[in-house]
């Protein structure tokens, strides 16, 4: 714990806090700051920042100036007359706030504030539906089965009564991130790399829940015990592990552990060659498996088998890849992921899981325009085709076809096929039901997709975004209590999560709360979800001037990208040919707003006009 003037930086669950109050910072800028904070009054490089803290990847140094802005606005400090962060030109930066080393107060920990959301943690936050394209309403549901951010393996079991678990599903598990004890302390991409991939091979055990990776891998570096993890997460039984690898080798420690009284039902440690390590990992989701079977799955359960052998230098790049995915949805990271998977496949041209990578990011850098949209999509395609070719058991290929077909073809039926192809491979995957609720969305079966989205909630109970899509949802429907109970749960959850803001504003205005739809939507950060709030509740409250001059703010800026919000705009003043002009530019634009015009409380004004049933056929959304 170091302290400097009114905050405190808790290195061990790795936030920065405000004298009580948690402040919000970017997992690579704190990273940043902790290790300025850990060399105060020293003047430290920007070459020494980069070998530092990304030791193994090049980066931009300009990407360290970029973090020490993110930082003073953070801290409030500024350049000219600096209280925390100095700079010294062409040389470097010095922390000159005085640090106290200081013993962590019961009062710091998650714990003692009683919430999840101190288990959301920022790479989480900055993954919510601001971050890329603006077209999707609430969330990108595109980047898959990513890897997650490691842990430190040092949780731990504390003696509780056995009631608390009565409710919990005994046929479940959480693989926690395995950490990296390697002497070098630059395997973290290797460990999680790991960890998500038992994640993925118990889910394709019939009648096991297996939490996804976005829940559990928010534990990394909490030192927190196994019983509360499990409480949060709704399992009984928690592997972890850790990996330590130096040269050609490689030491992985595992063990299952029963939540309720810590007991362990199984551990093992392997100590093999690095080129075995798919070997490793079959071996040690068998093992698991085997170990739940007798006492949970009623000894009738195998686990599919695995085809995914490649080189380790192959291997290596596609973990690479997806731990870039993971960091976040900016154009840097997937381009970086991109990179990758470009090399994973050039090592080895047959290594599908590479392939698979390979379309999912090409999927999501085209819907957010950092590439050519018809190449991009293009390009994505082909490689999830490859991926099916080369291994037509592997989900992931399946899962990264299905979003073209949705979000670029239309194909809904090619859509529906891949997903079902995909769910008979991994029937305990949360990515199947959350694209499939996806799907269902664009098919106006929104009673269908709520159902989904709740069962992908219990999987993966600490995502925000579930509870902020099914609150969007609900208000469509108009059971607009349970929507703003869903979006009370995605801000405990993530408090940053700006599309609560426009959906709650959304539905005051449903209600009739025009002044209070206006204050709502004035918290807004995100740029387009503000505009398009503001030029609704101004107009819902009479405030036509400021209504139109957002209206004209959102299509100067985001006309490209933003069209079916502008319709929604008009459409909701009643401007009903210019709702539809900009629904038929959505439309052309393949904005995914469209699909979901059946439950769009603010298109009611265009319901019985002829355009809107011609809109509806040529989506053709039988399927």
């Amino acid at each position: 714990m170091k302290s400097f003037r009114s905050f405190c930086l808790d290195t061990s669950n790795q936030c920065l806090w405000r004298g009580e109050e948690r402040v919000q910072i970017p997992p690579k800028a704190y990273d940043v700051l902790r290790y300025l904070v850990e060399n105060p009054g020293r003047l430290v490089t920007p070459d020494e920042l980069l070998e530092r803290l990304w030791p193994e990847t090049y980066v931009n140094p300009e990407v360290v100036r970029k973090y020490i802005l993110d930082i003073r606005k953070i801290l409030g400090d500024r350049s000219g007359k600096p209280e925390f962060i100095e700079t010294v030109t062409k040389r470097g930066y010095r922390f000159i706030a005085a640090v106290v080393d200081e013993t962590p107060a019961p009062s710091l920990t998650s714990d003692a504030q009683g919430g999840v959301a101190q288990h959301a943690p920022a790479l989480e936050q900055a993954r919510s539906s601001s971050s890329g394209h603006p077209l999707q309403r609430v969330a990108i549901v595109s980047l898959l089965a990513v890897v997650g951010t490691g842990a430190t393996g040092s949780h731990f079991w504390s003696a509780r009564s056995k009631h608390t678990h009565s409710s919990l599903n005994a046929n479940s598990i959480a693989v926690l991130p395995f950490s990296d004890v390697s002497p070098g302390k630059d395997q973290e991409y290797f460990s999680d790399g790991l960890s998500d991939e038992l994640i993925t091979d118990l889910a394709k055990t019939p009648g096991l829940k297996v939490v996804a990776r976005s829940s559990a891998f928010q534990f990394k570096g909490k030192n927190e015990d196994l019983h509360t993890v499990a409480e949060k997460l709704g399992v009984a039984n928690v592997l972890e592990g850790s990996v330590r690898k130096e040269g050609n080798r490689a030491r992985i420690s595992v063990e299952l552990i029963q939540a309720d009284d810590g007991f362990q039902l199984w551990s093992e440690t392997y100590d093999r060659e690095i080129n075995d390590i798919f070997a490793v990992q079959d071996e040690i989701a068998r093992a698991v498996v085997e170990a739940l079977q007798s006492k949970l799955l009623n000894g009738d359960t195998t686990l599919a088998e695995s085809s995914r052998a490649t080189n380790f230098e192959a291997y290596q790049a596609y973990l690479q890849g997806q731990y870039f995915i993971a960091r976040g949805m900016d154009k840097e990271d997937l381009t970086k992921a991109l990179s990758f998977a470009d090399q994973a496949v050039k090592l080895d041209p047959n290594y599908a899981p590479a392939w698979a990578e390979r379309a999912r990011v090409l999927e999501a850098m085209a819907r957010a325009l950092v590439i050519d949209e018809a190449d991009g999509f293009r390009r994505a395609r082909a490689s999830a085709e490859k991926s099916i070719a080369l291994d037509p058991k592997l989900a992931a290929g399946y899962l990264a076809l299905a979003l073209v077909q949705i979000n670029q073809d239309w194909d809904w039926k090619g859509a529906s096929a891949s997903l079902e192809k995909a769910r008979q491979l991994t029937p305990g995957s949360v990515n199947v039901l959350r694209i499939q609720g996806y799907l269902d969305r664009n098919m106006g079966r929104v009673d269908e997709a709520i159902a989904l989205y709740r069962q992908a909630i219990a999987l993966d109970p600490l995502n925000s975004d579930f509870h902020a899509i099914l609150a969007d949802q609900l208000y469509g429907l108009g059971r607009y209590e349970e929507a703003k109970a869903e979006l009370k749960k995605a801000e405990e959850l993530n408090p940053q999560h700006s599309s609560l803001h426009l959906i709650r504003s959304e539905i005051l205005l449903m209600e009739g709360h025009p002044p209070e739809a206006v204050a709502e939507i004035e918290r807004e950060t995100s740029d387009w979800q503000k505009l398009t709030g503001e030029a609704l509740a101004y107009s819902a409250a009479g405030r036509h001037q400021d209504s139109d001059m957002a209206l004209r703010d959102l299509i100067a800026k985001h006309q490209n990208d933003c069209a079916y919000q502008i319709a929604e705009v008009y459409a909701y003043r009643g401007e009903v040919d210019q709702g539809f002009e900009w629904l038929d530019r959505a439309y052309k634009q393949r904005d995914p707003g469209v699909r979901e015009l059946t439950n769009d409380p603010l298109m009611k004004s265009l319901l019985h006009d002829p355009r809107y049933a011609q809109l509806l056929r040529r989506m053709d959304r039988s399927a």
